[in-house]
């Protein structure tokens, strides 16, 4: 098989890098373009050192002539960007989105929660929201693949098959995330310069953050329009890279501890990047860093049918680049985990 040309746009970011150094590793993959704004002309490599020895193209400026050559785009660009870019498309090219361009359903929401109005309403359709794990079946079909957010790959792994089997009550979900830093960017130091970044714990986006739209966008698909009501706080923590979500939830009457987990080990067990640990593990984000990995727990609490599900990844691979290189592998059937391992 021919290797398969690849453009990423937005190649400078913590998520653009790790991006660069997976494909690296993909023997079905060649770099064409890696494009950027203010980083025009460098080298990949005055972003991480470890770039250095490695054959690879000089950043240049994103030219819709640049799709003839290619036949994946990848994007990690502010929002409305990739909106942009899909609408140059041609029809031998993939948009893999790891930015929020596509995972909203509706231009209204995206409107709502972005606030900014969508440039590319027409290609909505066009595109999947792709938690690889559940949309493998689907991603076929599409030209353009969203990838989810990293706190809502951490939350709706392992809350998603247990809605679906009925097995919780949906009243009063909550999902509580400490991320490393680089989850907000490279920009994360100069905005956080005089608050001690690297010593303190920051909660920040409140009961508003834009992660709570695709959260629940998702989770609705399986509640056949039930009410539901899922409390979502982020936090900011003094580690580079890693998300911990610690899930706190309700059993309906009859569910035990053994039969939550259960349904997680049927639904996951032939899912090689979503791995279960034993019954009441304590895991850390140390478990998974540099991997595509997400690990998942769950513990007993001292209150009846009240259970916490804990659930690491590195958001920046899971949660990013590497959940974005997954889905081309089943986009292009390749086996799944090629440059992932």
């Amino acid at each position: 098989m021919a290797k398969l040309n690849v453009l990423i746009a937005g190649s400078t970011g913590y998520i653009g890098i790790e991006l660069v150094k997976i494909l690296l590793k993909h023997k079905d993959i060649s770099i064409k373009y890696l494009c950027g704004n203010t980083s025009v002309g460098k080298k990949i490599s005055f972003y991480d050192k470890s770039l250095n020895s490695k054959k690879l193209p000089k950043i240049v400026k994103f030219n819709k002539s640049f799709l003839n050559d290619v036949e994946i785009v990848f994007t990690a660009l502010p929002n409305g960007e990739a909106q942009i870019i899909s609408k140059n498309l041609l029809n031998k090219n993939v948009l893999i989105d790891i930015a929020a361009d596509f995972r909203l359903r509706s231009s209204k929401n995206y409107l709502k929660w972005y606030k900014q109005k969508h440039k590319a309403p027409q290609n909505i359709k066009k595109s999947i929201y792709s938690l690889p794990e559940f949309s493998s079946k689907h991603i076929k079909n599409f030209k353009i693949i969203s990838c989810p957010g990293c706190y809502p790959t951490s939350i709706l792994l392992p809350l998603l098959p247990l809605i679906k089997k009925k097995l919780i009550k949906l009243d009063n979900i909550v999902a509580d995330s400490k991320s490393g830093y680089s989850g907000a960017g490279r920009g994360v130091h100069k905005i956080y310069a005089k608050k001690n970044l690297y010593e303190s714990l920051k909660a920040y986006g409140v009961g508003l953050h834009r992660h709570n739209s695709e959260i629940e966008q998702e989770i609705k698909k399986y509640t056949k329009k039930k009410k539901f009501n899922i409390t979502f706080t982020p936090h900011l923590s003094p580690m580079f890279r890693g998300i911990l979500s610690t899930i706190y939830i309700e059993t309906n009457n009859g569910v035990s501890l053994n039969k939550l987990n259960n349904a997680l080990k049927s639904t996951f067990s032939k899912k090689q990047f979503v791995k279960l640990k034993k019954i009441n593990s304590l895991i850390s984000t140390n478990d998974v860093i540099n991997t595509n990995d997400c690990l998942i727990s769950v513990c007993k609490t001292k209150n009846k049918n009240k259970y916490i599900i804990l659930s690491a990844i590195d958001n920046l691979i899971k949660g990013g680049s590497g959940q974005a290189v997954q889905n081309m592998n089943i986009k292009f059937n390749l086996p799944e985990s090629r440059g992932l391992q």
